[in-house]
């Protein structure tokens, strides 16, 4: 939790941009608004949820901010009506726990929301980093869950209703920099609890030379994001 933490601040910090979260943070109160939910209290977590924050607060409900997610705690609070979670349960090492932990802070009836990056996600990556390892390939992007895994673990950790969805983002870059430097700025990088292992000229001379194999005729390189919506009542 404090190496995310830590990203956390040095992407805040960078004064970059914040694309991804702004647009799940955007879905996300287009379906509270959909469904008419109006609680009474909520916690958000994710450094990245101020938008969503002050749009929650302005309809009259008491709202409380933790930056990060410690699976391997409790939440400090219980009672809330309403649990958002951005971005966070995607990179935590225990997510049984943490689902269970996010479930006993609701109320009951209370309701979750939680968008993670999901399975098929940054195969653009995936790939170039895979020719930058060449014989030797090291793990460098955190496993990700499709929607039947989320469905199963949500029901595993007691919630009495789930639905899982998935939406698609994609970006063009122009160079592998560009690329990185996004990923980067967002606190999207450095996620696995072993450092992946340095990358050396040779390695980056490989990866650089992928990201020009795969231009489009317009000179980018799309990447993907699967955003998988996570929401459960208790």
């Amino acid at each position: 939790m404090a190496r995310r933490a830590l990203r956390s601040e040095r992407a805040a910090s960078a004064g970059g941009t914040n694309w991804l979260y702004d647009a799940m943070q955007e879905d996300i109160a287009e379906r509270l608004d959909f469904m008419r939910f109006d609680p009474q209290t909520a916690l958000l977590i994710g450094a990245e949820t101020g938008q969503l924050a002050h749009l929650v607060e302005a309809q009259g409900t008491r709202v409380r901010t933790f930056p990060e997610l410690d699976e391997e705690q409790p939440l400090p609070v219980e009672g809330v009506e309403l649990l958002i979670s951005l971005a966070r349960l995607d990179t935590v090492n225990d997510l049984p726990g943490a689902l269970i932990h996010s479930r006993n802070a609701l109320s009951p009836g209370g309701l979750m929301i939680a968008q993670i990056v999901g399975a098929g996600s940054l195969l653009t990556l995936r790939q170039i980093m895979l020719a930058a390892d060449g014989d030797l390939p090291a793990a460098r992007i955190h496993p990700q869950i499709d929607d039947r895994a989320a469905t199963a673990l949500l029901q595993r950790a007691g919630f009495s209703k789930q639905v899982v969805d998935t939406h698609k983002l994609t970006v063009r870059y122009s160079s592998l920099d560009r690329l990185v430097s996004d990923l980067r700025e967002q606190a999207l990088t450095s996620v696995l609890r072993s450092p992946a292992p340095q990358i050396g000229k040779a390695a980056l001379a490989r990866a650089k030379a992928r990201f020009e194999e795969m231009r489009k005729d317009d000179g980018k390189v799309t990447e993907t994001f699967n955003i998988l919506t996570l929401t459960a009542w208790r």
